[in-house]
């Protein structure tokens, strides 16, 4: 049994990248951009009005009163003004008419047979996007190396891109074995439980863009074998639930070496996880993670392990960041601990409450929290300390 920080070390020392994909931008959610994205003209494109109003010019003499003389819609071309007299109603979005210089919203009007008064002191410029204050054309909108989310959709749809560079996702297997779990689709009977771990996993890597393939075999020893042979042949990574600890019927260890996969690590002193197996398969190059069998444990070295090693390859930064705690915590044992904790904000300031659980199989504990508190061995934390926190979903 190591250490948790050596074996977190092992980890993240094998963390790679799966190279670059080119894909449509409608599957660009969650992915890491992995080219700068130019703007392909001025952004705005023209001078825009921020307001319905007028358009009108401001000349050395001032002017009360406008003809109008015509519309300026969004989607129309410009409009031209022939007289500092007049005037064109416009609409949010619409190019400024050429020669206008400031835009006098409806509210600070009088409009009555075809003539606008003004009843505002007015600036020039006022109400009006200038053409290419927001980034001149060439200029990096997006730099590479970014996750992809709803605001860099919209940048991306905004100079065109149908296709977006991107990291490639590893090809990713959820393996899990064991008799005693059924189809969530099925009846149980009292001696079994539907499968749920391999569903948590398929949906935390679906938050993140990547899609897995769910495969679950029976406790029989070569059955297993041939089915991680066919996994690995196909996959970048294996996510392993159950079948790693010391039980009669935990045939993985064993089925692993007999693959020719290299152990880095077997059992971290930590809880939830101990028994968490970590290897690499030199000729496929699948990298397999062995998660304990209990829900607690799969979830916490899923998030622990897994998404820092996920994070590296990619070039992202670790999620874990400090957190305030409401109370008091003691770890009396030489094990690192992960404890579910429910962070919320508060005055600019985040705030972590314990969420009491049952042990590592007390699978709906995870609901009610946001992340884990990692605890160092014979750690004690006072109320209102700092601790380190490590996200499982969103803060809200």
């Amino acid at each position: 049994m190591i250490a948790f920080e050596n074996a977190y070390d092992i980890v993240l020392s094998t963390a790679k990248g799966f190279g670059d994909v080119l894909i449509p931008l409608s599957k660009a959610d969650g992915r890491i951009l992995t080219e700068d994205i130019l703007a392909d003209r001025d952004f705005p494109p023209f001078d825009r009005a921020t307001r319905d109003g007028i358009a009108i010019r401001i000349g050395d003499n001032p002017i009360e009163t406008y003809d109008i003389v015509g519309v300026a819609a969004a989607g129309a071309p410009q409009l031209s003004l022939l007289h500092d007299s007049d005037c064109h109603e416009i609409m949010t979005g619409a190019i400024v008419s050429e020669n206008a210089n400031a835009v006098v919203m409806y509210e600070h009007l009088e409009i009555k047979e075809g003539k606008a008064k003004i009843n505002r002191p007015v600036t020039k410029g006022q109400n009006i996007h200038p053409k290419g204050s927001d980034e001149r054309v060439g200029s990096i909108l997006l730099k590479k190396g970014i996750p992809i989310t709803a605001a860099e959709i919209g940048v991306l749809a905004s100079v065109g891109k149908t296709e977006v560079w991107v990291k490639r996702n590893p090809k990713i297997t959820l393996f899990s074995t064991g008799d005693e779990l059924v189809s969530i689709d099925q009846t149980p009977k009292i001696h079994q439980i539907r499968q749920s771990n391999s569903h948590t996993l398929r949906a935390a890597l679906l938050a993140y863009g990547i899609a897995s393939e769910i495969v679950h075999v029976i406790d029989d020893e070569s059955t297993i074998k041939s089915a991680l042979a066919k996994a690995m042949a196909t996959s970048d990574v294996l996510l392993l639930s159950g079948g790693v600890s010391k039980g009669k019927f935990d045939f993985l260890p064993n089925v692993l070496d007999e693959l020719g996969v290299q152990k880095r690590f077997h059992r971290v002193a930590q809880r939830p996880g101990k028994p968490f197996w970590f290897g690499e398969h030199s000729d496929s190059k699948t990298v397999i993670f062995g998660f304990p069998g209990n829900p607690t444990s799969t979830f916490a070295n899923f998030h622990v392990y897994f998404m820092a090693w996920l994070n590296k390859g990619f070039g992202l930064p670790n999620e874990e960041f400090q957190v305030i705690l409401r109370e008091d915590l003691e770890n009396t044992t030489d094990l690192t601990r992960f404890v579910t904790a429910l962070a919320v904000p508060k005055a600019g300031k985040l705030y972590a409450t314990i969420i009491a659980g049952n042990g590592s199989g007390d699978l709906t504990s995870l609901a009610k929290g946001n992340g884990l508190i990692r605890v160092q061995p014979y750690q004690s934390i006072a109320k209102n300390e700092e601790v380190t926190f490590i996200p499982t979903r969103r803060i809200l």
